[in-house]
């Protein structure tokens, strides 16, 4: 009797410890690094309340607006696990393959944009998914903000054309973006995100690569900074939602399943206010007293045509033709 005891209250300690582990707590971090005044931000904090409403033993903290570093800093905090989910632009300093991200003239709409960036089943989402992988981080999803353009402290030569546009402007750490400008006619400087106001404000950079009409209005109009607002539409804005490796493992079935959504939910948000907002930020910039240059879609075309015939067959030297062969064919049908 006393053995059938001791089993029994064995057993009920076993299913206790069960129970624990499927409803363990976990204290999250979660990083964001858009200006206070950018819409992503209120996206972010949908998200923990979403996350932290279904009760599943998951609560968030949110660090916004850069508080713990710069998106390449926190690419390698995650991959580390000192950071459980991020909210960044992702950059190839750790993988040329991601230089994907920051294909010039890939598409041409929103439409294009939603079915290649925010389509979780796409080959371009795959591949950005296995890459992740590989450096100890996971994808939740990608969130297309829309088409970018320069930024400037005056007006280039032929702005709207081919030709030498007498401005050295700043390039992120990608060879294929800085390819594309000074196939455009600029002179480029390679820098991170966190040194181009000082760099404009110096004179080291004439103006940047790097800008929706939204970010471009919040992170720069209301600082001040720049003059110019020129929607080249040459490559898409495209911030991801990921996660650590190491936290998305440590979670259960069911707390993936709530964080999962909560961010897919986030990236429609995010494009579907991108989309429908674009053409209001070129009112708020022209407002504050920028001049946005217009572009029609012919000059736009010939600036594509000569960008996708000059940089594009280099591109497979970089990412590797495997990843140009699968992501091609998608491009063109998605």
């Amino acid at each position: 009797m006393t053995h059938l005891t001791n089993l029994t209250a064995a057993t009920a300690v076993l299913a206790l410890s069960a129970g624990a582990t499927f409803a363990q707590e976990m204290d999250l971090r979660l990083a964001g690094v858009v200006p206070v005044e950018h819409f992503g931000n209120q996206i972010l904090e949908e998200i923990v309340e979403e996350i932290e409403a279904a009760d599943v033993g998951l609560s968030v903290k949110l660090f916004p607006a850069g508080q713990l570093g710069s998106g390449e800093e926190l690419f390698e905090d995650a991959a580390r696990g000192n950071v459980d989910l991020v909210h960044s632009v992702i950059y190839a300093q750790r993988d040329p393959v991601l230089e994907i991200n920051s294909l010039p003239y890939l598409v041409s709409s929103f439409d294009e944009m939603e079915a290649t960036y925010l389509n979780p089943d796409s080959t371009f989402n795959e591949i950005f998914a296995e890459r992740l992988d590989n450096l100890g981080l996971k994808l939740l999803a990608n969130a297309p903000e829309g088409f970018i353009g320069v930024v400037a402290e005056g007006e280039p030569d032929n702005p709207t054309s081919l030709g030498d546009k007498g401005m050295n402007i700043r390039v992120w750490s990608s060879q294929i973006i800085k390819d594309t400008v000074e196939t455009m006619g600029f002179n480029a400087t390679t820098m991170s995100w966190g040194e181009v106001f000082a760099a404009m404000q110096s004179g080291t950079v004439d103006g940047a690569i790097c800008c929706t009409a939204q970010l471009a209005y919040t992170a720069f109009a209301t600082s001040d900074v720049g003059e110019v607002f020129i929607p080249y539409g040459a490559v898409v804005e495209n911030t991801t939602y990921y996660a650590s490796a190491d936290t998305w493992e440590e979670m259960n079935e069911k707390q993936r399943e709530v964080v999962q959504t909560a961010f897919d939910n986030a990236a429609q948000k995010y494009f579907t206010f991108a989309k429908e907002n674009e053409a209001s930020y070129l009112d708020r910039l022209a407002e504050a007293g920028y001049t946005v240059l217009e572009i029609t879609d012919e000059e736009r075309a010939a600036l594509a045509a000569e960008v996708r015939a000059e940089v594009w067959p280099n591109i497979a030297d970089i990412v590797g033709q495997d990843v140009m062969d699968r992501l091609m064919p998608t491009s063109a049908t998605n």
